[in-house]
């Protein structure tokens, strides 16, 4: 028996026949898919024309949770088999599945009672580690059982398969600009529920055509009773079917009445509104910056709520002028509103100064001089030359070195992505060389910044040393932040530029550096590192990777900031290749990490 462990976008489609794809198959297909995708990545694919400020929020907001599929085994032991081959636990429980059940007995006009259908949830994990689940439905065919007519139609139609997204923090307000995103993006209204034993609702929606999966059914699942949401959900579907069946020439008694807009004009809406949240993305990012600024999250609370003018008297603030910001930064998720007022959220928290990989210095930074070089975009694009320099007269490293202050924000902002270290540590190289016999190995850090990535490493192996190799400033604040701990025990400091990697050592990082730079300069520091390699040495380089296939990535929009700000660039893991071929290197192969990044592994050609 066969399990497809391919990328997930081989799943079979509705179009295959029956003959060409079987349950093992089907059942493969669906774990795969589950086990790989990237929330942000997938909602992009089934949205498509999601991106910027919209994808960041849905991607906050809604959880990629499990795809469904249906199945027709023989017998229970058939199906047992079955999870087990695919890499499922086969011990996890069935129960009943009333409305799958029904949903057959419906379309295939049969009594219910004949149908025994069950569902199980294995579970997964996703790429980072994320508890996802497959939703296994069961109907029994036994060999020659007259139920297997059904078993071809639905193979064939696949009308259960789905994906769903669990919603975060769900509140009414959220709930229904999740489902007019969904819509704004051609997503139609497909029904829904509200589960009593579970305490749930589902909100159910019909694929756009352009959608780049196999599934034409999502569903988003909130936890909670919110039928009033659900019967405008459940409205808006009527609706939609009601047009549709005017649309193909019903009578005029079943059109929309004549205050109703033309089916023309809603698409022209949606185009608009689009639009609109597109070019308030700087809004948001000044919004950000001034909560940071403003330090409303340290004067916030997660539990317990806090009316505007107290919290505007704790922080020195009109007002009604923070009320208006309150509500644009409620509609954002940063702060939820109640009866008692505001609270602080996750996605708030992280602007605290003191939270752990606290993202206030980024949100300073990109609401401050990176936000005005962006101004100077036009510039960049037309010269190919930093808006950056154009508008400060030198480059942004020269810039920050000159002003204390700025440069202590930077060295702080580039610790705020601290979740796309978190599986270095764990990558084969690191791991060899922490267990490797004989004498203690050595980590080299090139421009390692405060030495946020190497104390990761060091405090996962503690049979490693360290060497962080930064410019005087720069280090002073590493040896100030690992004075004292164990780790900087271990960890050396060297003063210097990329002409002065040490020599000899056995693991040389380059984290988030290569990007900064055109390809000539990333040659010459590439070339640094393999003169000081020896010939068994690793390189790892932690960077975003270009998309090949046009989807929806980070390192797109990096990219662009990369170009305006430093007059670096991202790159495919092809140009990456390219590169350290260059440079006397070669490519053994990548990994992902978090937030759209990935760990490239060279070694000396």
């Amino acid at each position: 028996m066969h399990c497809d462990h391919s990328p997930s976008f081989a799943m079979p489609t509705p179009a295959m026949t029956a003959s060409a794809v079987d349950d093992a198959e089907r059942l493969g297909a669906a774990a795969g898919f589950v086990r790989e995708q990237d929330t942000s990545v997938l909602l992009s694919r089934v949205l498509p024309g999601l991106d910027g400020p919209e994808l960041r929020a849905l991607t906050d907001r809604c959880r990629f949770a499990h795809a469904a599929v249906l199945v027709f085994p023989p017998d229970e032991q058939a199906l047992r088999r079955q999870l087990a081959t695919c890499g499922l636990p086969a011990d996890v429980p069935a129960q009943p599945s009333v409305v799958v059940r029904d949903r057959l007995a419906a379309r295939h006009h049969r009594d219910a009672a004949d149908l025994d259908v069950r569902i199980l949830r294995p579970a997964v994990q996703g790429p980072g580690g994320e508890h996802r689940v497959v939703e296994v439905f069961a109907l029994t065919v036994p060999p020659g059982s007259g139920l297997s007519g059904i078993a071809t139609d639905e193979r064939r139609a696949d009308h259960e398969a789905h994906l769903a997204f669990d919603v975060a923090r769900p509140d009414p307000l959220l709930l229904r600009g999740l489902l007019a995103s969904f819509e704004r993006h051609g997503a139609a209204a497909g029904g829904g529920g509200y589960n009593p034993h579970e305490d749930g609702t589902v909100f159910y929606f019909t694929a756009p055509s352009g959608t780049k999966t196999p599934y034409g059914r999502v569903e988003l699942y909130a936890s909670g009773d919110h039928r009033d949401v659900l019967a405008e959900h459940l409205g808006r579907q009527v609706g939609e079917r009601a047009d549709r069946q005017a649309g193909a020439g019903q009578p005029d008694s079943a059109r929309p009445s004549s205050g109703q807009a033309s089916p023309a004009q809603p698409d022209g809406y949606r185009a608009a509104e689009t639009l609109l949240r597109l070019l308030t993305g700087a809004w948001t990012t000044q919004a950000l910056a001034t909560c940071g600024q403003l330090r409303l999250p340290e004067a916030m609370d997660r539990d317990t709520g806090i009316g505007a003018a107290e919290l505007a008297r704790a922080v020195g603030a009109d007002p009604r002028s923070l009320a208006t910001l309150l509500r644009y930064l409620a509609m954002l998720g940063v702060v939820s509103e109640g009866p008692d007022g505001f609270r602080l959220t996750e996605v708030g928290a992280l602007l605290e100064a003191e939270a752990p990989s606290s993202m206030r210095p980024l949100a300073l930074m990109y609401g401050g001089p990176f936000y005005q070089s962006f101004a100077h975009l036009t510039h960049a694009v037309r010269t190919g030359q930093p808006g950056f320099e154009h508008l400060f007269g030198e480059n942004h490293f020269d810039h920050f070195a000159r002003d204390p202050e700025l440069r202590a924000l930077f060295d702080r902002s580039m610790t705020s992505s601290a979740p796309l270290f978190e599986a270095v540590p764990e990558h084969p190289v690191l791991t060899a060389a922490a267990t490797a016999p004989g004498r203690a190995r050595t980590v080299v850090d090139v421009a390692g910044g405060t030495g946020e990535l190497l104390d990761r490493i060091l405090s996962a192996h503690p049979a490693l040393h360290g060497v962080l190799l930064e410019l005087p400033h720069t280090l002073a604040a590493a040896r100030a932040r690992l004075a004292g701990t164990e780790v900087g025990a271990r960890c050396g400091y060297l003063a210097g530029d990329f002409a002065d990697v040490p020599p000899g050592h056995d693991v040389y990082l380059l984290s988030r550096i290569l990007h900064d730079w055109d390809d000539e300069r990333c040659r010459s520091i590439l070339r640094h590192c393999a003169d000081a390699m020896p010939r068994d040495a690793d390189l790892l380089v932690v960077e975003r990777l270009l998309p090949t296939d046009g989807t929806a990535s980070l390192a797109v929009a990096w990219d662009l900031h990369m170009m305006c700000n430093t007059g670096g660039r991202e790159r495919t893991v092809d140009h990456y290749a390219r590169l350290f071929e260059d440079s006397g290197l070669v490519l053994v192969g990548h990994s992902p990490l978090a937030l759209g990044a990935h760990t490239l592994h060279a070694r000396r050609g």
